[in-house]
């Protein structure tokens, strides 16, 4: 990918909402802000046999009629939303989708088998929001909300849509939650991001909806700007199918794009949004990364696992609504859960709140099969 070109149009982000366990975007906010985790002992299934028994979750998700808790979730986050038009393109991202539907029907329980498959998402979000637009889903491990913002970006960017809306949603199921026990990667107390005691992730569950549209668009329609893409990238590292490159080579080579893209140094990056899920070696692999990017200017990182869990392929649409509040109040939130500074995060990662000073703020998200993805946010002009 080149510089940004003088033909590419302004990619603005108008709408962002979110739903996890403590609620929406405001309450997440309020929460981080005060320190606070999500993380507790799981009621959804019996979890004694696994190397951990905590994830957070959204206990009051009620599914109905044999329907997976991803349709009760989905609806919810939709709610929140403002109105958007027909023509709009939707773009979903998810991991599993209604795997929990899945379980249900080998258990002998009602199932509707369609909700497991990946599409059963944006089938009912066409239906809720009433779109006739062109739709995909975006399944990519752990980076599937940023690549999914990253194609709508280049969608608008190049003039082939005009409005997109990304909406990323996972669940914390028991198929999810004993795979990653056997991976031996939960953690059995919260996760504890760039700690130098970590040892392991904590799952989570959410959802998130972005709507977003070139400047003309935007400005048709009355909407303000949250914020801006200003630039992205993705590489793979090829390295394990679950493990990253220990040296960051993939993630790097995503950062250095979404710059090129951005027209943007180094030194003009405000803050981090990192992946920061608690693990031995994806903080390790981060941290190296970003030290080879950034050098000596220690730029403040942070990441909001410790306060909601891992929610897999809503991650990281959830981390940019997340960046565009913390771009907006010009101040980053705690890493919930960080105590002692691994090695590369001195001076980087804190414990509390952070005043920043800046117009650009990088997210990045890694997954497995080696995939990484950044984007680059820009300061919206509403708060």
């Amino acid at each position: 990918m080149g510089s940004r070109g003088a033909g590419m149009k302004s990619i603005w982000i108008t709408d962002a909402v979110s739903l996890t366990p403590f609620g929406d975007l405001s309450a997440l906010w309020e929460s981080m802000m005060k320190g606070r985790s999500a993380i507790r002992p799981v009621q959804r299934f019996a979890a004694d046999t696994y190397s951990a028994d905590i994830a957070s979750c959204i206990d009051d998700l009620a599914p109905g009629d044999g329907r997976s808790l991803v349709q009760a979730l989905v609806a919810r986050l939709l709610r929140q939303l403002h109105p958007v038009s027909p023509d709009t393109w939707l773009i979903t991202a998810t991991t599993k989708s209604g795997i929990d539907n899945l379980e249900r029907a080998g258990r002998k329980y009602p199932a509707d088998l369609d909700d497991t498959m990946l599409d059963g998402i944006f089938q009912q979000i066409r239906r809720q929001l009433k779109l006739k637009g062109e739709c995909l889903n975006i399944s990519a491990a752990c980076a599937s909300s940023t690549m999914a913002l990253m194609q709508a970006a280049m969608l608008i960017a190049t003039g082939c849509a005009d409005a997109v809306l990304v909406c990323c949603a996972d669940l914390v199921t028991e198929f999810v939650f004993s795979g990653f026990s056997v991976l031996q990667a939960l953690s059995d107390k919260p996760c504890r991001p760039f700690d130098r005691n970590r040892n392991g992730l904590s799952l989570g569950e959410g959802a998130a909806a972005l709507l977003v549209m070139s400047k003309a668009r935007a400005l048709k329609e009355g909407r303000h700007r949250l914020g801006t893409i200003l630039g992205w990238g993705a590489a793979g590292d090829a390295s394990h199918i679950t493990a990253p490159a220990k040296d960051g080579c993939g993630l790097r080579q995503a950062v250095g794009r979404a710059f090129q893209v951005a027209g943007l140094k180094a030194s003009e990056i405000a803050a981090i949004s990192a992946h920061g899920t608690g693990t031995v070696y994806n903080d390790q692999m981060e941290l190296e990364a970003f030290g080879q990017i950034f050098g000596d200017h220690l730029i403040p990182i942070f990441s909001i696992k410790g306060a909601i869990g891992h929610t897999l392929g809503a991650a990281g649409g959830i981390e940019v609504a997340v960046g565009l509040q913390a771009l907006a109040a010009q101040t980053i939130p705690p890493t919930v859960g960080f105590a002692r500074a691994a090695q590369g995060a001195e001076g980087r990662v804190a414990s509390h709140a952070v005043d920043i000073s800046g117009d650009h703020l990088l997210t990045t998200n890694s997954g497995f099969g080696g995939i990484n993805a950044a984007l680059i946010l820009g300061k919206g002009s509403v708060p």
